[in-house]
């Protein structure tokens, strides 16, 4: 064991038999997302490299602490990448993200491409774990068929580091695309929603999507934009079809490349709050949901099933409502800056039988309850 992971076990040792809880933290990046930051903070940002990688077995190990641009960077050499476009949260455009890949993971955060390629979940072949008695687990490895059982690995995405601190992450990586593309149409939400339908179910390399309308004083329409991405034959296919079923426009990929990347880092135009008092949801809701019918401006990513809106903390039970009617859920993702008190409730409330696993997990892997005590939710 190193020196670092030595350390690390020593503190989880004294945090367990104090009960002091601890703040697991890399970069910061996302320390908005989740419920209130508590306890000492136990910094893995030092704990970083890469400790594997086989361009020709598309696997990569990573310490927790390894910046997330340090990992992309790699893996562009050899002409690869993480399909699901983890967002890196840089403070403002032009400044280096200070995210890891073990934030990357706990937050289990995806762009633009998640409807198409999958989730940071999808991607996780293996963890090892520094668990609430200070012991380091292993769970999954280096190869996609090498889980049985519980694939417990992939709990740990999404579980914002209540479980425990994972110390080195194995993932799946992709080979960069040959072709890219980018179509624009104008049309409202509605023909966008059944458009991106209709093209889901035909045999066309379709990657991501976005819908906006502007609200603003420059009195954009209502746009679509569909990235497709795959052989060269198959890109250039789809966008002579596409364009013939509607008629759209193709950006220029330069042009497009950089909108895309401001999407992904959720720095397009749209989220810029119009006033202090707003906040950012998320919706998640089935791609074939309908337009929901509420008062508020959206930006539709995932094919459908992503919905961004700026809304007052006050509509938390209606927003709630319309994304449960829809078979789906609401995320408190940016609460509102005027607020001097961290909003609660960031997360849809568990059904109790749902909420009994969580905390029997929570129970078994930390049992002193020390690591980022309340940042999932509330109680636990």
């Amino acid at each position: 064991m190193d020196s670092l992971l030595k350390t690390f076990t020593d503190r989880i040792h004294a945090a367990a038999a104090n009960r002091t809880p601890l703040r697991i933290r890399g970069g910061g990046s996302k320390d908005f997302y989740g419920e209130s930051l508590q306890g000492e903070v136990l910094d893995v940002a030092g704990y970083r490299g890469i400790t594997s990688y086989e361009p020709s077995e598309l696997v990569v190990t990573v310490r927790s602490g390894t910046p997330l641009a340090e990992l992309e960077a790699a893996l562009a050499e050899q002409g690869q990448c993480l399909a699901f476009e983890p967002p890196g949260f840089a403070l403002s455009q032009g400044k280096a993200s200070t995210a890891t890949c073990g934030g990357m993971v706990a937050t289990g955060l995806s762009g633009p491409a998640r409807a198409s390629v999958g989730s940071v979940r999808d991607f996780v072949l293996g963890v090892k774990l520094l668990n609430g008695r200070g012991e380091l687990l292993t769970f999954g490895g280096q190869v996609i068929k090498n889980v049985a059982g519980y694939d417990v690995s992939r709990i740990m995405a999404g579980a914002m580091g209540t479980l425990g601190l994972m110390t080195e992450i194995s993932l799946k990586v992709l080979p960069v695309a040959p072709a890219e593309a980018t179509l624009v149409y104008e049309l409202d939400q509605a023909s966008a929603l059944g458009q991106l339908n209709r093209w889901g179910g035909q045999p066309l390399p379709l990657n991501a999507s976005c819908w906006v309308r502007d609200d603003g004083a420059t009195g954009q329409p209502e746009k679509l934009f569909v990235r497709l991405r795959g052989a060269v034959a198959a890109v250039e296919a789809a966008c002579h079809k596409m364009t013939q079923d509607v008629p759209g426009t193709r950006l220029d990929n330069a042009v497009a490349i950089l909108d895309w990347q401001a999407c992904r880092e959720m720095q397009l135009p749209f989220f810029i709050p119009a006033s202090d008092d707003l906040c950012l949801w998320r919706l998640s809701v089935p791609q074939t949901a309908p337009v929901l019918n509420l008062p508020w401006a959206q930006l539709v990513e995932w094919h459908g099933g992503q919905r961004w809106l700026w809304a007052p903390l006050s509509a938390q039970s209606s927003l709630r409502q319309a994304a449960a009617a829809a078979g789906g859920s609401a995320t408190l993702f940016i609460p509102p800056q005027v607020i001097d008190t961290p909003a609660r409730g960031r997360f849809d409330s568990l059904k109790p039988p749902l909420s009994g696993i969580h905390k029997r997990l929570k129970a078994e892997f930390d049992p002193a309850g020390i690591f980022n005590s309340g940042r999932l939710y509330p109680d636990f």
